[in-house]
């Protein structure tokens, strides 16, 4: 999962987006960057570093970025090793000028076309599947950048959310066809904004527009914004919409709005209903903080137990969901929380949280909250088990690190040693963002199993397994 941030119009752009990427810094620790359009010299200008977006903007380095226009890119990897040279966005000359491109999501069939691309001379400058999507422009024989870019994407499977600018100040962003992932446009005085988030635009004090609709590109320039169709003979979307339900369980800010739902209020009835299925006699309700917040609210609410702070979060350390390497992420939940000894002492206790991947996290959790005097621990997970990986942005381990995928109710609950476990249900989790029980309009094939889009040519577990190892 990335953010992107793109913005046309602008005496400050590049400050402007550097702005939207702090508001998106929740979707990506990695690495941060900013590309520019120099209206003097039609030229555009780079700079990206390992990172947060504080550490890798300064004054300085915003000085060099001039102009009226810039995109902008937090990442971190699900497809591509955690180094600089897959920092986005890219920048790339051709014959036509010079794009750069940010991307959010993944492509399930980038390896094959990288083969292929290779096969036939394309040197790759890095190991992101983002890059396959530049070399299939330049082998189109379009002469206008749409035109090679839906040349391009009518090769690429999977999710995918784009920033893209050229040297001519053209300001593009698409979404593909199933609406994977989430793209939004805002206005802030004339300039129009392209954002992962709607939580981007109250910082920058721009007005909310509308979605990019799925398989829907949308071209900004200084005679406003017009909007085509990735297949031009289609008026409207007509493909299948499958937005990542993981969005509202984790992943989105919970002060915005995507598919047309609050996120607060999502996770807020995702609580609601969890208490409704998994009901018990406690004495508080405590939420995993930070995402664990609204959905705790919720289950308060519904059971009439009282919520409390019962963990406190370091703001210093980041999200252990998103973080690269085990050590890291283990040593990250030991920093990252600590219990409030006078809120969970002697009591039973609800502990409710957004997710239960690895167990890991779970299992400390509890032992942290004993520690200080817990007489129960009950945890409430507001989603349904983590059964599959995820290969459309979201970096989920393989299936044989996700506990639910291999081990019963009772087994886990014996392994993170809490006392009662329950999960959210599927059919609650779609009714508490709108959407049909059966999942319609949603993907949530990291409950299911279910892949909307196939993952390669047999379709097997073979297959995703090589796809995960692709991402180094």
């Amino acid at each position: 999962m990335c953010g992107v941030f793109g913005i046309n119009g602008h005496d400050e752009a590049a400050n402007i987006a550097y702005l939207g990427l702090h508001s998106l810094q929740h979707r990506g620790q990695e690495s941060a960057g900013l590309v520019a359009l120099d209206d003097k010299g039609d030229r555009l200008r780079r700079h990206v570093a390992m990172g947060l977006v504080s550490d890798a903007f300064g004054r300085d380095q915003l000085a060099r970025l001039p102009g009226r226009a810039a995109i902008g890119h937090v990442r971190y990897s699900t497809a591509g090793s955690s180094e600089l040279r897959n920092a986005q966005p890219f920048l790339f000359d051709y014959s036509g000028g010079s794009i750069a491109i940010a991307h959010n999501g993944n492509l399930v069939n980038a390896g094959a076309l990288r083969t292929r691309l290779e096969a036939s001379g394309s040197i790759f400058q890095t190991s992101s599947d983002t890059e396959v999507i530049v070399h299939l422009m330049a082998q189109s024989r379009d002469v206008d950048v749409i035109g090679k870019l839906r040349a391009a994407l009518a090769q690429v499977e999977g999710a995918y959310s784009l920033t893209l600018l050229t040297n001519a100040g053209m300001l593009i962003g698409v979404r593909d066809p199933h609406g994977f992932r989430p793209l939004v446009i805002g206005k802030v005085k004339d300039a129009y904004v392209l954002s992962s988030e709607t939580s981007s635009f109250d910082l920058i004090e721009a007005a909310f527009v509308r979605e990019v609709e799925p398989g829907e590109i949308v071209i900004i320039e200084k005679g406003g914004l017009t909007s085509q169709r990735l297949r031009p003979e289609q008026a409207g979307p007509s493909t299948p919409t499958h937005f990542c339900v993981f969005e509202h369980v984790y992943f989105a800010r919970p002060d915005g709005m995507l598919n047309g739902r609050s996120i607060y209020r999502s996770r807020e009835k995702m609580g609601q209903r969890l208490a409704q299925e998994a009901p018990m006699d406690a004495d508080v309700v405590i939420p995993v903080p930070d995402s664990g917040v609204p959905a705790a609210i919720g289950y308060a609410k519904e059971s009439g137990i009282p919520f409390e702070m019962g963990l406190i979060r370091s703001h210093y350390v980041g999200r252990t969901f998103i973080e690269p390497q085990d050590s890291i992420r283990h040593f990250g939940v030991r920093l990252k929380l600590s219990p409030v000894r006078s809120v969970v002492d002697g009591k039973r206790i609800v502990v409710v949280d957004d997710s239960l991947v690895r167990g890991t996290t779970s299992r400390k959790i509890v032992k942290m909250l004993r520690d200080a005097g817990a007489r129960e621990v009950h945890m409430r997970i507001s989603a349904p088990p983590t059964t599959h990986p995820c290969f459309y942005g979201i970096d989920t381990p393989n299936r044989s690190e996700l506990l639910a995928a291999s081990h019963t109710l009772d087994e886990i609950t014996r392994y993170i040693t809490c006392d009662s476990l329950a999960y959210l249900s599927h059919d609650a989790m779609m009714a508490s963002v709108g959407g049909a029980a059966t999942g319609e309009g949603y993907c949530s094939a990291c409950f299911t199993g279910t892949y909307p889009v196939p993952l390669g040519q047999t379709g097997d577990e073979a297959a995703l397994v090589t796809l995960r190892r692709s991402r180094v």
